[in-house]
């Protein structure tokens, strides 16, 4: 594998600090590298393939679709667009549907969408929460509540705010009556596996209800089932005016989507937006075959039982060491938080040497988010992992 490092270090930007492994394959819960090496994936691409690699969902809808039609312009009608976009709003709170590439131009999309709105009222100032992330673009840097992601990237565009993450009263004092928008992650994804309280959901979104506010839920790593319900805004009983999604929503194939309700949906008139790939046939027929599955085999329920598992035994070695601070998260969404900095760069290094991929999210805490067909064994091994690690 030195070949593919020396390649990748001299042709590529390095702005990826990457792990000396390269993965030839995968088949279900285990990626496998050129070396021949099994390691049990408790990453799934950051919370991207939720049907684990090479499931016979994702792979015959690849090549079915291939075989028909990859790509036209949206400039003309696209079946596959029309289903997917369907089955979103049938199964979501909102009406309409905007597909695009990824996370950041998801979370793009719904700031122009809510500048666009507020652009008539008077309105342009977008909250969000520290220690949020929300893309890498600049503008969704600006959105995003942590310096570590923007220094060197300035100015950025006025009219961001960043609130402390389960402080209501923080929230109303920085909201004003040129506020257009707060964007919510209802687990911080980026800023380590941190739940919202849901008092403190509920207050804000009360809030923005009597103060005409838009309520927009980042569901870019929460979507799609990981986290026990098909939205994570389900366990708190709201309703979002728009809702953004990426990483899971094809199971691997790059693909972002805007859900919103018909009174902000339709501020973005003809050539407002747009994007050039942004559900294109062989994205939306893939992305339609996974959420079918998902929705009629168990998955949301199986996400919620093995999440409870996973959880209760990791609270429970937790309870045996004195470095955890807390054990966190929602279905199989879940972070492993420490006292210390530096123990968990070194759980994630200690995990590959075992054959096991976690991620790292925030300074402090250990990432783990398996795809939603893991199994009870899976997850007593990595338990037994950290049995033995920490």
């Amino acid at each position: 594998m030195d070949s593919i490092f020396k390649k990748s270090d001299m042709y590529t930007i390095n702005n990826y600090k990457r792990f000396k492994v390269a993965f030839e394959r995968g088949k279900g819960m285990y990626l496998y590298s050129y070396e021949g090496k099994e390691y049990l994936d408790f990453l799934a691409g950051i919370a991207v393939n939720i049907l684990g690699h090479s499931h016979e969902v994702v792979v015959n809808a690849i090549k079915e679709q291939a075989e028909k039609l990859l790509h036209v312009s949206n400039l003309y009608y696209i079946k596959e667009q029309a289903d997917l976009a369907e089955l979103l709003v049938k199964h979501s709170c909102c009406d309409r549907a905007f597909f695009c590439n990824s996370g950041a131009e998801a979370n793009e999309t719904a700031l122009k969408i809510a500048r666009k709105w507020g652009y008539d009222r008077g309105k342009y100032k977008v909250l969000s929460f520290k220690n949020s992330f929300h893309g890498r673009t600049i503008a969704t840097l600006a959105l995003t509540g942590q310096t570590k992601y923007q220094e060197g990237f300035g100015p950025f565009p006025d009219g961001f705010d960043y609130v402390e993450f389960n402080n209501s009263e923080d929230f109303i004092k920085k909201a004003d009556d040129k506020t257009a928008a707060v964007f919510v992650e209802f687990i911080q994804g980026e800023g380590g596996i941190n739940v919202a309280d849901k008092s403190f959901i509920e207050e804000i979104y009360e809030f923005c209800k009597a103060n005409n506010i838009l309520f927009i839920a980042d569901e870019i790593q929460t979507g799609m089932g990981r986290t026990g319900k098909l939205f994570a805004y389900e366990f708190y009983d709201v309703e979002p005016d728009i809702v953004t999604l990426a990483k899971g929503i094809a199971a691997g194939l790059s693909m972002g989507a805007v859900l919103a309700k018909e009174y902000v949906a339709n501020v973005l008139g003809f050539g407002s937006h747009g994007s050039t790939f942004g559900g294109n046939p062989f994205a939306s027929f893939v992305a339609c075959k996974v959420f079918n599955f998902v929705l009629n085999n168990g998955l949301i329920d199986h996400a919620k039982h093995m999440g409870d598992y996973l959880l209760e035994k990791l609270r429970e070695v937790s309870k045996g060491s004195d470095k955890i601070a807390k054990v966190e998260g929602l279905g199989l969404m879940v972070g492993i938080k420490f006292k210390d900095k530096g123990i968990a760069d070194e759980i994630v290094k200690k995990a590959l040497d075992s054959n096991i991929l976690v991620g790292k999210a925030g300074d402090r805490t250990v990432r783990l988010e398996p795809p939603l067909i893991v199994e009870k064994d899976h997850i007593d091994k990595i338990v037994e992992f950290f049995r033995c690690n920490i």
